[in-house]
């Protein structure tokens, strides 16, 4: 299945509908399908052949959304370009993607400049904002040419999507999702539209994102009114709920705390808002259970944890397990299962291994492997060393599985701490930092030692007006954890080095600690 279908069914069905809304411009079914199009015409018109990639690089807006359907419409792959990447991976990304034709907004206008000359591949440039004089304006050229009525035919297999990984601790990675990862996960988890109200969805995350590009697929086919943000900020996210009356969202942890701390949330009508989804990075147990006590008890909370490689989601932690409701027996499980990232999705198996590949019993610790048929085609030149027999991946992630099937993320397998000779998970003893009071975040990273091997470090930030001191945080988790777990060297900091995403970057914590 093409995923241009995700939008031409419902335009044929439910022409008048709206759907999609960026600032001052509305969409219904039939003007997205119109202008998805004509875009297609002005790809075609460029010289674009089937399995062609047209790269992206720009903020969120409506016409990001119709240029992916229409390269879906044209048989193309379409490369969601990272517009917070630098200047290097920026080249490295649209290089070894061989891409021919870069659509470039506003405000990337004099980077992509400064790097003509080592863009290899790229044969044509079109400006996705009106600030360009010397490109030509999507928009202009797709006002002037004639609708493209057909639809390429795809083999399922063939790349839609070409999405670089945030490249954390190395070179982005080329990650290629075929039109059936899309499909199989779009169809599998909401029904196609057919008149009833699905809602309106706020989409903040940017769609080189994930978690972006399935909103886009998701909310398209279901018939959910997408609201599009160019970035996230605060203020204008409430303003939207309230405005729009959105009833679903998805935001990271860096954004929920954000939301928590604007000043006018208190006054914002946030009554129709059902679903706030998050996920993308870990949430800290404080800054969720803030968010149950201060949403509107309406509002169904769902942790999603998932990767590029999957097409999305794997497991959820629903609406029912952030009720804090029940006896005292009752509150503390779900406290506990706070700290978990669900239980896995009806099309998804998942098992915990230990280094020897052998799968481990429920509440012990190692290397969460998953199976589902929405696993990526591979990676771009390279090959996938996570791989297993039988369709399972290794997700690189560290977890366990309790009792009744809910799975609990320990951290990165690349961030595990060893001392001497002990394994110790980054998770456990950041959630214990975390329940102090004064403490806002925390993170640790090992720091070679001639006698150990590792020790813990911890970075820490304290809470606004708390103060706190190492002794203070060696007390506290004298009682709470083993003697080999305990940080041994802390170091406070205004804030911890995230990305985009909210994702702490360890590799810059690891290189102070190893300095």
């Amino acid at each position: 299945m093409n995923t241009i279908s995700f939008l031409t069914i419902p335009a044929a069905v439910l022409p008048d509908q709206e759907i999609l809304v960026f600032g001052q411009r509305r969409h219904n079914y039939a003007g997205l399908a119109d202008l998805t199009s004509r875009i297609s015409a002005v790809f075609k018109q460029a010289g674009l052949q089937h399995n062609d990639v047209v790269a992206a690089l720009d903020t969120n807006s409506d016409l990001y959304v119709a240029s992916y359907y229409a390269a879906a419409k044209c048989g193309l792959t379409f490369l969601p370009l990272n517009y917070r990447a630098k200047a290097l991976e920026l080249e490295y990304m649209i290089n070894t993607a061989k891409a021919k034709m870069l659509l470039v907004g506003d405000r990337y206008l004099e980077l992509i400049t400064r790097l003509r000359s080592d863009l290899t591949t790229i044969k044509e440039y079109l400006s996705l904002g009106n600030a360009a004089s010397h490109m030509q304006k999507l928009l202009t050229l797709a006002e002037t040419a004639a609708p493209d009525d057909s639809e390429a035919e795809v083999d399922e297999q063939d790349v839609s999507v070409l999405m670089y990984t945030s490249g954390t601790t190395s070179l982005p990675k080329g990650v290629m999702l075929s039109f059936h990862d899309f499909t199989a996960y779009v169809t599998a988890n909401v029904e196609m539209a057919d008149g009833t109200d699905r809602g309106t969805a706020l989409v903040c995350v940017p769609f080189y994102h994930i978690a972006g590009t399935t909103a886009m697929m998701t909310s398209i086919w279901t018939g959910r009114r997408m609201i599009v943000m160019p970035q996230f900020d605060a203020r204008t996210w409430l303003e939207l709920v309230e405005r729009e009356r959105v009833t679903h969202a998805f935001v990271v942890p860096t954004m929920m705390k954000q939301l928590l701390d604007e000043p006018s949330f208190a006054t914002t009508d946030l009554s129709s808002l059902q679903n706030l989804a998050y996920g993308g990075a870990a949430m800290p147990l404080p800054v969720i259970r803030k968010a149950i006590a201060a949403f509107p008890k309406t509002v169904g909370f769902v942790n999603a944890y998932g990767q590029t490689e999957t097409t999305s989601s794997l497991t959820v932690l629903g609406p029912d397990d952030h009720r804090l409701e029940g006896s005292p027996e009752q509150v503390e499980l779900k406290l506990k299962r706070l700290n978990s990232i669900g239980k896995p999705l009806p099309d998804v198996e998942v098992m915990v291994r230990d280094e020897y590949s052998n799968r481990l019993h429920p509440g012990q610790v190692g290397e969460i492997c998953i199976r589902t048929p929405r696993i990526m085609k591979g990676y771009a030149g390279r090959t996938d060393d996570a791989a297993l027999s039988d369709g399972w991946r290794a997700t690189g992630d560290l977890g366990w599985i309790d009792e009744d099937g809910y799975v609990f993320f320990a951290g990165r397998k690349d961030d595990m701490i060893i001392r001497g000779g002990e394994n110790i998970a980054p998770a456990e003893v950041e959630s214990v930092l975390m329940s102090h009071p004064a403490i806002e975040e925390a993170a640790v990273v090992g720091e070679p030692s001639e006698e150990w091997g590792q020790v813990i470090k911890a970075f820490v930030v304290a809470r606004a007006g708390q103060q706190v001191t190492a002794d203070d945080l060696k007390a506290f988790c004298t009682s709470r954890l083993a003697s080999f777990k305990r940080p041994e060297i802390y170091e406070f900091l205004p804030e911890l080095p995230k990305n985009a995403l909210g994702k702490i970057l360890r590799k810059d914590l690891r290189k102070g600690a190893a300095a």
